[in-house]
C-alpha cells in the first residue's frame, strides 16, 4: 500500500500516556489535519511520525517500509520532513543558510562550500513557491513571521519530501500573512506530497484539508472528510 501507515502507536512520558494505541492511514496528494485540545498529543503525533520519539509501542511504515526503530537522519533519508512550531530556523542566519543548514553543498575542494550554487538554487526555490524575498543575504530575524514560515516550509520542500508536516505553521502569523502560507500547503499538495498538518485555527484547517482527523487525551476520536463535516461539528467533537 503505498502512502503512511500508522499501527497501534503507543507513547508515554513518565507515569503520562501520550499516544493510546493511534492506527491510521494517510494518502498521498492530501492534506490531513489533525485537530483537539491542548495535550491531545497532537504535536507528540508528529514528532513520533517524524523519528524525533521512538514510540513505546507499534509500527510505522512509508510505502509498505517499516521505519520504527531507525534513527531520525534515516526518517528524512526516507522523505519525511517537518516544519516545527518554533520554525528551528537560525535566525542570525540568511535565507540560504537556513535552506541548506544540514544539506550544504561543497564544490570541487572537500570541505568549500558552494555558496553560488546554493544561492541559485534558493533563489530558484523561492521564485516557484511563490516567496518574496528581495535580499536572500538578508539575516532571518529581519524578516516578517509570515516570511519566516514560508522559508520554514521552502527549506522542508526543497529536498522532495514524500511527506510533510506541519506543526501549527499559522498560529503566530497575521491575518494577511495566513494566506500565503495555506497557499504554500496547496502547491504542496498538487505536487502529490503527503501533507500533515497541525492546526488549532480551524478556519485555515477547512481552507485547505480533505481530511480531519480530532484528537482527544491521546486518541483519535473522529476521522472524516472535510466536506462531509463542518466547522460546528469538529468544534463539538473537541470539546465534547
Amino acid at each position: 500500500m503505498s502512502g503512511l501507515r500508522l499501527e497501534n502507536i503507543r507513547k508515554s512520558f513518565g507515569m503520562i500516556d501520550v499516544l493510546c494505541g493511534i492506527s491510521a492511514a494517510f494518502e498521498e496528494g492530501k492534506v490531513t489535519a489533525i485537530v483537539g485540545d491542548n495535550g491531545a498529543g497532537k504535536s507528540t503525533l508528529l514528532k513520533t511520525i517524524s523519528g524525533i520519539h521512538e514510540p513505546d509501542a507499534g509500527e510505522i511504515s512509508l510505502h509498505d517500509k517499516k521505519l520504527t526503530g531507525l534513527p531520525v537522519a534515516d526518517y528524512r533519508a526516507h522523505g519525511i520532513e517537518m516544519v516545527y512550531q518554533d520554525l528551528a530556523l537560525a535566525k542570525q542566519q540568511d535565507t540560504v543558510a537556513n535552506l541548506f543548514m544540514g544539506r550544504e553543498q561543497c564544490g570541487r575542494f572537500s570541505g568549500i562550500l558552494h555558496h553560488k550554487r546554493m544561492a541559485a538554487q534558493a533563489r530558484q526555490e523561492m521564485d516557484a513557491l511563490g516567496i518574496r524575498i528581495a535580499d536572500l543575504s538578508t539575516p532571518i530575524g529581519q524578516l516578517s513571521g509570515g516570511q519566516q514560515q514560508s522559508i520554514a516550509i521552502a527549506r522542508a520542500a526543497l529536498f522532495d519530501p514524500k511527506v510533510l508536516l506541519l506543526d501549527e505553521p499559522t498560529a503566530a502569523l497575521a491575518a494577511r500573512e495566513v494566506e500565503h502560507v495555506l497557499e504554500l500547503i496547496r502547491k504542496q499538495r498538487a505536487l502529490g506530497r503527503l501533507i500533515i498538518l497541525v492546526s488549532h485555527r480551524l478556519n485555515d484547517v477547512f481552507a485547505v484539508a480533505d481530511r480531519i482527523i480530532v484528537m482527544k487525551q491521546g486518541r483519535l476520536i473522529a476521522d472524516e472528510a472535510a466536506k462531509t463535516t463542518s466547522l460546528s461539528r469538529v468544534v463539538e467533537q473537541i470539546v465534547s
